[in-house]
């Protein structure tokens, strides 16, 4: 049948003779058809007849064979539609039944018996079963070559089933040490699922890599990483949820229930065999477990496994950098801030600055007020490191700079030392703006500080510019706005701003908008409005809840944790302007209501405790007013509210306790020089004390600061810089 073949092209003279003819054909040409009677003589009519067919059948695997021979030689020229017409004349599906046998029957020899057993004269032999399985593989790599992969999945699929017929355990180790069908099963698993994946069919490719991984199949520990690493990636990307079957739910409560949580599982296990240095360092491995910890939350989990890659793979600047990374996003600034000094310090002098580390530094010290100092220091060096490089780059520098500059003027004890760092803020702010081609972030840093230094026209054209910039997407962007006009009294303007942004925000923002809307009507001595508008506030708030608890459910690692906890902290403020309003119409009764339950959801919240002492004032028990100001001092000491409420229950003590009253008052304006009530009370001080002149430029100075005043402080909209 060989000789068929001729050169690259191919053709079988006369169709394939039935395994009968080719029987007949071959025994004659061997001349053993001429001496059969000395053959009947030594064996019964039995033995003839098994004997006979045992012939036949290794005759039309013969013949078998020769098609898996010549295919692979057309395969290997490149010639797949030859190839595949050959592959074609196969009769596979016939044959399955056979291999199935011969490999079971293998398994068995390879386990301890009895003297007795024999293998059945006609279980094919492995080296066939080996050469019929590589020509399926072909056919569907010929397959895959011409386009078809649907077609060319099927077919591999066939050497999957048979073998998992053959072995429903696994395959015993050893199994491939004489042959090459464990080869050849090992290719059918990898290439299965990529031809699935190529058809667009991605649930059948998951369930193909699921079969490779949930038996043992004597895969090399670098093959079986592959794999794993591929249906990590399948899921994790795939963009479509593929349930695990009810029969591999074997972990119980532990069970993935979700792609990206069996996503992450796989590569947990990879990382872990890296670690033990069972497989070799695979970068992407990290690239895909850190988004795929970064989409569930998992930041903490993540600086864990970046903890433990092993030294070499990166450099100390650049494993610190990673961790300050992780810890930021989970919220710890702190100890990222501890990190990055570690990189930015003495340690690492002799090395290339690490930019990044520098630039992050920045960013967090200036979301950190104690931190601004410091923060100034990295800022210069992030616009020395990018000048002449990068204009982007040293526009961030002059941002953060002008940040923790504003942040350092708050914090300043000194007066010369606080307008000094006022006038750099704004310059650095300017700057930057001027680098970063009017960068919209800049600009809104810009408009926050010129709020805070009370330069309220120029904080207005700040904030509409921001607005225009981004075309009414931002809800800190309308509650700056909203908070500048309510500065200038117009707090009617004010409230209508916030309505125009309800409709144009996102979820968080308008419950803060609806916050703020409440509180402009309190400022317009609207007290029923403000209470419906923060019953509607804790109605959306309520029902969030529920959303909050069947997703606990869904997502025990809670990505969405910080949203759930700014929703939380939302709430107490809510209840805790309530029971400001009902103390101001003196039902106190209704204020305790919703002071305690403010304290439900936080305790240790310094305002809940200050709104306490109010109605303890309110009843004029003044001792229990100052333990409760006490105690919100204790939590938070530099809590402006209670510092200047007890200084004015000192004022009403009498002279003798005026120093102290003074000393308490002069500690709230080195916290925040704008606050007119601590100048109101200064002036009293004075007043009392005789130097009418001091008391009449305090009075002056409280009247003036309040006619600039916003109904909420400004600092409160700030949002991290990005």
């Amino acid at each position: 049948m060989l000789c068929a073949c001729s050169g690259e092209q191919f053709k079988f003279e006369e169709p394939p003779h039935s395994p009968e003819s080719l029987a007949t054909r071959d025994f004659s040409a061997s001349g053993l058809s001429s001496r059969t009677g000395d053959w009947e003589s030594k064996f019964d009519d039995a033995q003839v007849d098994e004997a006979e067919s045992t012939l036949k059948e290794a005759l039309s695997l013969n013949y078998e064979e020769a098609r898996a021979l010549l295919g692979r030689l057309e395969f290997q020229r490149g010639n797949f539609d030859a190839a595949l017409q050959v592959f074609q004349g196969i009769d596979i599906k016939g044959l399955t039944p056979r291999m199935i046998r011969s490999i079971s029957e293998r398994t068995k020899q390879r386990k301890p018996r009895s003297k007795t057993h024999h293998v059945l004269p006609s279980i094919m032999s492995m080296h066939s079963v080996s050469l019929l399985l590589e020509a399926i593989l072909l056919k569907a790599k010929s397959l895959e070559a011409l386009g078809r992969y649907t077609e060319a999945a099927k077919e591999c699929k066939i050497i999957l089933d048979t073998v998992d017929s053959a072995l429903p355990a696994g395959m015993p180790l050893g199994f491939g040490e004489d042959c090459k069908l464990q080869e050849m099963f090992h290719r059918a698993l990898e290439l299965l699922p990529e031809l699935w994946t190529y058809a667009g069919l991605l649930d059948e490719a998951v369930t193909a890599y699921r079969r490779a991984l949930i038996k043992p199949w004597n895969l090399e520990p670098q093959r079986l990483a592959a794999i794993q690493k591929d249906l990590a990636v399948t899921l994790l990307y795939g963009g479509v949820e593929i349930t695990l079957p009810s029969h591999l739910h074997v972990w119980g409560v532990t069970t993935p229930k979700t792609n990206i949580e069996e996503s992450v599982l796989l590569l947990l296990i990879l990382m872990r065999m890296i670690v033990l240095q069972e497989i070799e360092w695979d970068s992407e491995l990290l690239d895909h477990l850190s988004f795929a910890l970064s989409i569930t939350g998992m930041f903490e989990s993540l600086a864990d496994h970046v903890e433990q890659i092993l030294p070499g793979v990166y450099s100390r600047a650049e494993r610190w950098y990673f961790l300050a990374l992780c810890y930021s996003a989970a919220g710890q600034n702190e100890t990222a801030l501890n990190l990055l000094m570690k990189v930015c310090g003495s340690s690492e002098a002799k090395h290339i600055p690490h930019f990044p580390s520098f630039l992050l530094g920045a960013k967090l010290c200036s979301q950190d007020p104690n931190h601004a100092h410091e923060g100034i220091k990295l800022s210069r060096k992030v616009i020395d490191l990018a000048k002449h490089q990068c204009e982007h780059f040293q526009g961030q520098g002059h941002r953060f700079l002008g940040v923790c500059y504003g942040a350092a003027a708050r914090i300043s004890v000194l007066d010369s030392e606080r307008v000094i760092c006022q006038r750099e803020s704004l310059n650095s702010l300017n700057q930057a703006a001027i680098i970063g081609n009017w960068n919209p972030e800049v600009i809104f840093s810009l408009g926050l500080e010129n709020a805070v230094q009370r330069n309220l026209v120029a904080a207005y054209e700040n904030a509409v510019m921001y607005s225009d910039m981004i075309v009414g997407s931002s809800g800190k962007g309308w509650q700056l706005l909203a908070l500048i006009v309510s500065a200038q009294h117009r707090f009617k303007d004010a409230e209508t701003v916030v309505d125009f942004a309800l409709d144009e925000s996102g979820r968080t923002d308008q419950l803060q908008l609806l916050r703020l809307k409440a509180v402009l009507q309190i400022a317009q001595q609207q007290p029923k409005q403000a209470i419906e508008t923060y019953r509607i506030l804790l109605a959306l708030i309520q029902a969030r809840k529920e959303f909050w608890l069947e997703y606990e459910n869904i997502d025990p690692a809670n990505s969405l944790r910080q949203e759930e906890l700014t929703e939380k902290k939302m709430e107490m403020e809510a209840w805790q302007d309530l029971a400001t309003i009902y103390a101001d119409l003196g039902a106190l009764l209704d204020a305790k209501t919703c002071v305690d339950k403010a304290q439900l959801i936080e305790f240790f919240s310094p305002r809940s405790w200050h709104i306490t002492g109010k109605l303890f004032e309110a009843k004029s028990l003044y001792k229990e007013a100052i333990v409760s100001f006490t105690i919100a001092l204790s939590m938070e000491p530099d809590y402006v509210p209670s510092i200047i409420s007890t200084a004015e229950l000192l004022l009403k003590a009498g002279t003798q306790t005026l120093p102290i009253a003074r000393s308490f008052l002069m500690n709230a304006l080195r916290l925040e020089p704008t606050n007119h009530d601590a100048w109101f009370n200064l002036g009293l001080i004075s007043k009392m004390e005789g130097s009418l002149q001091q008391a009449a430029d305090f009075f002056q100075a409280a009247y003036e600061l309040k006619l600039s005043a916003p109904v909420e402080r400004f600092v409160g909209v700030i949002e991290t810089p990005r």
